[in-house]
């Protein structure tokens, strides 16, 4: 990820324009270096809203379902325009399982999304503080997370499974969602997938970064689901 003035545009003021209650914490002033805090935001990163980055994912992920996808931004020539620099106009929290491809699944290209992959789709210390980056910095508008059919982390976790090495910390953090959905009706794994997606977006929300960005409208946080056998996505919550 480079960090550059003509990339970044971020001034001392913007960043602490969303209120020194909730931001003057020294995350901002700690995280960010002086060529962050050196220029001002360019405009272009608002032309876009929370809501209508949304809409483009949501109707990227239709056409893929749809089998129409137009695989936008994915030439040699986008290639170029970016390197330099990146506006991502969405950012997703999505399980690292191979089955679900962000840029693919919402037919999105080249620069078009910031994404943070994990087992589990879960908001550990360094996810958030990625997409606190990729919203505040990069001016990503809407962060979706995606929790997907079939999970298999979320399904060692209900099983209690006995794993090696660092894997246990992942069912660790997602048991609390399994102990959460237990006696809801339908598909146990299902409910249990769902639960967790609900329980990353409220650590998210619990950042005051990203909260303060959405108490000023340039941001919103959704859930979503992942149909494996049908490619599409409904919103959770």
């Amino acid at each position: 990820m480079s960090i550059q003035h003509s990339q970044i545009n971020l001034s001392r003021r913007s960043l602490f324009k969303f209120g020194a209650g909730a931001i003057g914490t020294g995350v901002l002033t700690a995280g960010l270096s002086s060529n962050l805090l050196a220029a001002e935001i360019a405009p272009a990163e608002d032309e876009i809203t929370p809501d209508k980055a949304l809409q483009e994912l949501l109707d990227g992920n239709e056409r893929f379902a749809q089998r129409k996808r137009r695989n936008p931004h994915q030439t040699y020539s986008r290639l170029a325009e970016i390197a330099k620099g990146q506006k991502p106009f969405a950012s997703i929290l999505s399980c690292a399982d191979s089955r679900v491809p962000s840029e693919i699944v919402f037919d999105q290209g080249l620069g078009d999304l910031f994404v943070c992959r994990v087992a589990g789709n879960i908001a550990t210390r360094e996810e958030i503080g990625s997409l606190e980056f990729g919203s505040l910095v990069l001016g990503s508008k809407v962060i979706m997370v995606v929790g997907h059919e079939r999970c298999g982390a979320v399904d060692a976790a209900i099983k209690g499974a006995e794993v090696p090495g660092q894997i246990g910390s992942l069912l660790e953090a997602i048991k609390p969602s399994v102990e959460s959905s237990k006696g809801k009706s339908g598909d146990k794994l299902e409910n249990a997938c769902k639960a967790n997606v609900l329980a990353q977006i409220k650590k998210l929300n619990s950042s005051p970064v990203l909260s303060e960005l959405i108490k000023a409208e340039k941001l919103k946080i959704v859930g979503a689901y992942y149909d494996l056998d049908t490619g599409k996505i409904t919103i959770v919550g």
